[in-house]
């Protein structure tokens, strides 16, 4: 078991930059991989960045590849997702998800495939 509380979302102009951060309890951190989706009012939830147990490997949509960097802190048992140039699309309830599979640092796995989810932190860009 692992608790994750992602936090850092806010309202913002189109072409700002926001860090979300997701802090881990537990002792297992660098066991996870570790992903970032998001989920618009109406739309399925999509991920955005997928990184490896030692953070070695990313994966990115091409919604964002370019725009968004995702990295960890095993020290920290957190997981970061900068975010730049944002833009309405971004718009969202941003969630970090974690899981043990091995799949999950093969590439934008669904949803599904994680076993850890944190609470979601809102994002709001206004054009």
């Amino acid at each position: 078991q692992v608790q994750l509380v992602a936090s850092g979302g806010g309202l913002v102009q189109a072409g700002d930059s926001l860090r979300l951060s997701c802090a881990a309890s537990g002792n297992n951190f660098g066991a996870y991989a570790l992903g970032w989706f998001r989920q618009a009012p109406g739309k399925e939830k999509e991920i955005v960045a997928a990184i490896s147990r030692s953070g070695n490997k990313t994966d990115y949509p091409d919604s964002v590849m370019g725009r968004f960097t995702v990295s960890r802190d095993n020290a920290k048992s957190t997981v970061y997702l900068e975010m730049n140039n944002l833009n309405a699309d971004d718009t969202a309830l941003y969630f970090c998800a974690a899981g043990y599979k091995a799949l999950l640092t093969t590439g934008l796995v669904r949803a599904a495939q994680y076993d850890y989810w944190g609470q979601g932190t809102q994002v709001t860009v206004s054009s």
